[in-house]
């Protein structure tokens, strides 16, 4: 690129920065968990519908208030249903569930009649009820802990609650319970957690960007030791995250708890590319080349390699699109992007400052030269003189690293981003541990056919026979469906006891059942449609992960298919849990088959360079390494695959690529230039060698900093990438050469065949 051509190249750079200022409507952020979904699938679409049924199974926040001497205590009942009544006057929630407002249907020769569940107007009845409720599981570890510490608040709030207004009611509810000074209180739900997140994104991407800001700044001081050195690359960088975040923004994308991973991200990579421009630079400066002979030799020399790298990079990035996630996609894609801009602001900018600035000091560091050169030189040595053995060495290596990594079991659980001992993610263990569970389960139930309905008693059994092994098969707490208003009026019919919260008898049932539509159209929650055809089972159960929800779930579908009967009782397990458990298992297999596609266009990229479909195998073949590397690391230090862990193989892939890319790019210059095989090897080990280490090592310190992150999937990506990249630089420098050396012929002949004219071309020419 000449003077005139990089005038223009900075004129384009700030016409872009312009456009992007003009239209800039500010940073938002968002985590909504339907973001971590599978689309396109028929288990969503079908849940979709279950819903506009029903309700929303996570629309809901559980508040547990605490009292040192136990809940019952009739100041402290007080004081928790004043609350109550409190929170039934914030805009935003639509009803409160709790021991304190239910009531027990009571049928005598008169009539039903409903009575409190709990009565402490005076120290006796409250010893009677309390007694009464202690005795009855219906709501010991439902509605009341089982050690009588606390009682639980269901807040219904409005169905699909938009993220603004959830943090507004849950403003409020926080703002009663610090107003009431209970002795303890905990809560969890979707209202509080959206919150919490997105407070953590907030204070994260303002850690990346400002440590990033700070790492990029010291990495360049340590290299270069110039004012401009340090200076130019940053605002190179700058320039292309803000190019990068406005186009985000500016296309309706929001930061999410996978987008704050790009300033650290974007950084690095520009970075990387442009000290493989600079080092070329540099390097014909210490040949005594003249500046603008250098500056026109760099580019040209490596501009099409630093375009390919940046495009295998974006896509790494790219196939995450394949994962139906739209979490995944959307930061795939952006990421993607974002690559491609920090490679138009480094090459529309850097060849303007490079004409106008003056040459680096680092350019007369021949020292440094000389001791670079003797390192390369002896391992270049050590390579050729060992080539079987290092082949062996890699292949057995990769072969029980891919062994190991078929070995790794996918699991993941709903709250995985959130950091240990976060008070949310504890809230959540306290219900699980105290009430059954924070885990919505949803049972879809539909009558066998069109003659019957879900409260025919034959129907009726085979509920009582789900709710058994459900109860069983998932330690959920109290379960809800049809059958629940069947076993009320029974237990109703009893004088309340709580043995009769059973299935009667048939003919019990036959003179209950009038009794049985009052009270159930009587009951809150929508448990059953109007034709009574279809229904629900729901309930609540601990997060055990998504490998331990697969097995329930297969056990679940084993035992429908073998003890339920189908003519009675069609049954479908969906709702929000078990879509996230099902994202967590396919996102593993999504993303290894997008990555296939990457994997099948840089081939077809490196090919195109070559002309050779056989290199383009070998190529491919080191960065196969740094991938069954880091599967066989997650095996041997138990880190499973998940969301958080799945996408670093996109990622390393995309990056570690480029090493290989920039290898062969530089020795099919060298193989130009006349050189035998193993001295272009050589030359481009000394040359190419040095920039690619340099590389790695920013890369790694950029990645590293996102260890210091406090959620998952950023301090993953951080370790995991990191180890990917120092694989990578092995497998590029210790056995890329070393598969080369018995192909030179071929090689040969394909650099050869480009120099040489068309035969065709000179007869016109004649």
């Amino acid at each position: 690129m000449d003077r005139s051509k990089s005038r223009w190249a900075l004129g384009f750079a700030g016409v872009v920065s312009l456009f992007f200022i003009l239209t800039w409507h500010g940073v938002s952020f968002n985590y909504d968990f339907e973001n971590f979904f599978q689309h396109d699938d028929s288990e969503l679409d079908f849940y979709q519908e279950y819903r506009e049924l029903f309700q929303n199974d996570n629309d809901y926040l559980l508040i547990a208030l605490e009292n040192k001497t136990g809940v019952f205590d009739s100041a402290f009942l007080v004081k928790c249903l004043a609350f109550e009544n409190d929170l039934l006057h914030i805009n935003g929630v639509v009803e409160v569930v709790s021991v304190l407002n239910q009531k027990e249907p009571l049928i005598s020769p008169f009539g039903v009649n409903f009575r409190p569940l709990l009565n402490w107007s005076n120290s006796q009845s409250l010893s009677k009820s309390s007694q009464k409720i202690k005795a009855d599981k219906q709501w010991m570890g439902n509605l009341i802990a089982e050690d009588s510490s606390s009682l639980l608040m269901l807040v219904q709030n409005e169905q699909m609650i938009s993220k603004e207004n959830g943090d507004v009611v849950y403003d409020k509810i926080a703002g009663k319970l610090h107003e009431y000074d209970f002795d303890g209180f905990r809560t969890a739900g979707k209202i509080k957690a959206q919150g919490a997140f997105v407070n953590l994104l907030q204070q994260e991407f303002a850690f990346f960007l400002s440590f990033a800001i700070l790492g990029v700044l010291f990495l360049l001081w340590l290299m270069y030791r110039s004012w401009w050195g340090v200076v130019l690359p940053f605002v190179i960088i700058v320039t292309g995250i803000f190019w990068s975040v406005s186009f985000l923004l500016l296309t309706g994308g929001e930061l999410d708890v996978m987008s704050v991973m790009q300033p650290p991200i974007l950084m690095v990579i520009g970075l990387s590319g442009m000290i493989h421009v600079v080092n070329h630079y540099q390097a014909a400066l210490i040949a005594s080349e003249s500046k603008e002979k250098a500056i026109f030799g760099a580019f040209k020399s490596l501009g099409l390699a630093v375009f390919l790298t940046a495009l295998t990079t974006s896509l790494g990035f790219f196939s995450l699109y394949f994962t139906n996630v739209p979490s995944l996609m959307w930061f795939g894609l952006y990421t993607g992007c974002g690559v491609m801009f920090m490679f138009l602001s480094l090459f529309s900018i850097l060849p303007f400052a490079l004409y106008h600035l003056p040459p680096l000091p680092s350019t007369n560091r021949e020292v440094w030269a000389k001791r670079w050169n003797r390192v390369l030189r002896f391992l270049f040595q050590k390579i050729t003189n060992y080539r079987k053995t290092i082949s062996l060495t890699f292949i057995v290596f990769t072969l029980l690293a891919g062994y190991f990594m078929s070995q790794v079991k996918t699991n993941g659980y709903i709250l995985d981003n959130l950091p240990e001992g976060h008070s949310l993610l504890e809230d959540f263990r306290f219900f699980d541990q105290q009430y059954g569970g924070s885990k919505p389960l949803e049972i879809y139930l539909q009558a066998g056919s069109k003659d019957l309905t879900l409260f025919d008693y034959k129907v009726l059994k085979e509920i009582d026979k789900l709710e058994d092994f459900v109860r069983g098969n998932f330690g959920s707490g109290f379960i809800m469906s049809p059958l629940t208003a069947v076993k009320a009026v029974n237990k109703a019919k009893n004088q309340g006891k709580p043995k009769a919260f059973v299935l009667p008898s048939p003919l019990a049932y036959e003179r209950m059942q009038p009794m049985v539509n009052r009270i159930g159209d009587s009951q809150n929650i929508k448990l059953w449609t109007a034709d009574k055809m279809e229904g629900r089972l729901s309930t609540k159960m601990a997060d055990g992960g998504s490998l331990l929800g697969k097995k329930q779930h297969q056990k679940l579908e084993e035992f429908v298919a073998n003890k339920i009967d189908a003519s009675l009782l069609e049954v479908r397990l969906t709702g929000t849990s078990f879509l996230i458990d099902k994202s967590h298992e396919l996102v593993t297999y999504k993303v290894f088959s997008g990555l296939g596609f990457a994997f099948l266009l840089v081939g077809i990229i490196i090919g195109f360079l070559f002309r050779s479909w056989r290199i383009s195998l070998i190529v491919i073949l080191p960065n196969i390494v740094p991938l069954l590397w880091i599967g066989c690391v997650m095996y041997w230090f138990g880190i499973e695959f998940k969301l958080s862990t799945s996408i670093v193989f996109a990622i390393a892939f995309g990056i570690a690529v480029d090493d290989s890319i920039h290898f062969m790019t530089n020795l099919q210059m060298q193989m130009r230039k006349q050189q035998g095989l193993l001295k272009a090897l050589y030359l481009t080990y000394l040359t190419t060698g040095k920039a690619i280490i340099l590389t790695t090592l920013i890369l790694v310190s950029g990645f590293v900093m996102l260890t210091f992150s406090s959620l998952e999937i950023p301090w993953f990506t951080g370790v995991l990438v990191s180890l990917s990249l120092l694989f990578a630089v092995l497998a590029d420098l210790l056995w890329l050469p070393v598969l080369l050396l018995p192909f030179k012929e071929v090689i040969k002949e394909k650099i050869n065949r480009r120099l040489s004219p068309d035969p065709d071309k000179q007869t016109l020419q004649k």
